[in-house]
């Protein structure tokens, strides 16, 4: 595969078989999609996450279709590259197969979805079938899942003891006879992880759920260090960007209250008769000095 092909649902299960380990970050805009994109990151999830990250909400319930269309609208208008998965928000694809199919289709059509993740095992078999029927693939997610967050007392590990343990191998084999072309597991031991991971033919990709896994996820604002106060045990950050971000603000105070912001450098001027229009640095957001000075 060339290094800037698509990557496709037949793609990652090459990448399974070939034991080449799969990346996934999420991404809720086009600045950050763009950037994950470039990088090259397999697949971009955008997450019903963005109720927390982006929304500011304690847990993902309150995402709509609306949202997750929207947001993936975002992603997927600047990406080239990667497999993009939207995640279909809590109550979508509960009421009935053909709602959920509709919903499916409004993430593919609105929302520019290369595929929808949904959650649940065995239960959401159904589901998955109508969907993948429809033409459109199906990533599962099992484990601690979120939006089951009152059901499951918050976001807790799941599968500890031997029996929670069988239920979720059940579970994700079910997952993978329905159609689904890949799975996420979340907050369950390593161990249970790699068992199912070496049962199923199609890959897994883990969050809090060990090494085993054919490949991770984590949200990239985790991985970026953006919050300071939210670091669980399974992200490991790569960088402190809350800091950066936190001290390059404090200096943009300091010099618009001293003076300093902005310079000759960063103002426009009117045109001198007779004279060169004097160039200014040009943006995406703003006019030029020529522009400025033929407005």
């Amino acid at each position: 595969m060339r290094a800037d092909a698509p990557i496709t649902v037949p793609a990652l299960r090459r990448m399974k078989r070939n034991g080449t380990k799969i990346t996934m970050l999420t991404a809720y805009d086009a600045t950050f999609a763009r950037l994950v994109d470039r990088a090259g990151i397999d697949i971009i999830l955008v997450g019903d996450s963005l109720g927390m990250v982006m929304q500011g909400k304690a847990n993902t319930l309150a995402v709509s279709v609306d949202h997750m269309a929207y947001h993936g609208a975002c992603v997927t208008s600047v990406t080239k590259r990667c497999h993009v998965v939207v995640d279909m928000p809590f109550m979508s694809y509960h009421v009935s197969p053909a709602e959920a199919v509709r919903n499916a289709g409004r993430l593919v059509q609105e929302g520019g979805a290369h595929a929808v993740k949904l959650e649940g095992g065995a239960e959401r078999v159904e589901v998955i079938a109508a969907i993948v029927n429809a033409q459109i693939p199906v990533m599962g997610h099992i484990g601690l899942t979120p939006q089951s967050y009152h059901v499951q007392g918050g976001f807790k590990i799941q599968g500890r003891g031997d029996a929670a343990a069988e239920r979720l191998m059940r579970d994700a084999l079910a997952v993978q006879e329905a159609g689904a072309y890949s799975l996420v597991l979340e907050g369950i031991p390593k161990e249970l992880a790699t068992k199912i991971s070496e049962a199923l033919d199609i890959p897994t990709i883990g969050i809090g759920a060990g090494d085993g896994c054919d490949g991770q996820v984590l949200v990239v604002q985790d991985l970026l260090g953006m919050d300071p106060d939210f670091q669980p045990k399974f992200v490991k950050r790569y960088a402190d960007l809350g800091s950066v971000i936190n001290d390059a603000i404090g200096t943009f105070i300091d010099e618009v209250r001293t003076g300093a912001f902005p310079q000759d450098e960063h103002s426009f001027h009117r045109k001198r008769r007779g004279g060169p229009v004097k160039e200014a640095p040009s943006g995406k957001y703003g006019p030029t000095d020529t522009d400025a000075a033929t407005a």
